[in-house]
């Protein structure tokens, strides 16, 4: 039996505000590419919370695959192509994006036809919900900045848009399985 040494959690390279991205090339940790994907991670992080408060064990395998597949869009981000090429899993297809639109199509069957705006609320799990679809909405803004400076590829953009419409139908979802009532704007802010 092979005893492997336990890695080191603390490098001390960052100590001076600066990290690699994949490919070895190093940048300030302010650069647009760590926050893109550590935009992605915080993103990750709430779907970690989110799921503790899923009943519907369908719903759970899915944000797992979705947890995976946002830890492979942060690889892609951390990835400086000019350096060196992207590993395959990082490379989001086409088939991932429509995957996301059967469960959009799925949930959406089960609910009532929107009448007005939802303000986010109603069950605690709808709430982070809710939290998970504006933090997924800022990570698509991050990566939208960053394909203004790097060749971002189309399906990972329309993946990460897809996701926050996933998340706006989940949280109805959640409210409807917890029997809460969706609460709707009321345009006279009264």
């Amino acid at each position: 039996m092979t005893i492997m040494k336990k890695s080191l959690v603390y490098t001390k390279t960052g100590d001076k505000g600066t990290t690699s991205l994949v490919g070895g090339t190093r940048v300030s940790k302010t650069h647009i590419r760590l926050e893109t994907y550590g935009t992605v991670d915080e993103l990750n992080s709430n779907l970690g919370f989110l799921i503790t408060y899923l009943s519907d064990e369908r719903d759970k395998q899915f944000l797992r695959q979705v947890q995976d597949k946002l830890f492979a869009i942060g690889s892609y981000l951390a990835t400086d192509r000019e350096k060196t090429k992207l590993h395959e899993v990082s490379i989001t297809t086409p088939e991932q994006v429509e995957a996301v639109e059967y469960e959009i199509d799925r949930l959406d069957d089960t609910l009532p036809p929107l009448t007005s705006f939802i303000l986010p609320g109603g069950c605690r799990g709808a709430a982070v919900c809710h939290i998970c679809r504006t933090v997924c909405r800022r990570a698509e803004r991050r990566i939208l900045a960053l394909a203004e400076q790097v060749d971002i590829s189309s399906e990972l953009l329309a993946y990460v848009n897809r996701l926050s419409d996933y998340l706006f139908v989940l949280s109805r979802k959640m409210n409807q399985d917890a029997e809460k009532e969706e609460i709707f704007w009321n345009n006279s802010c009264k």
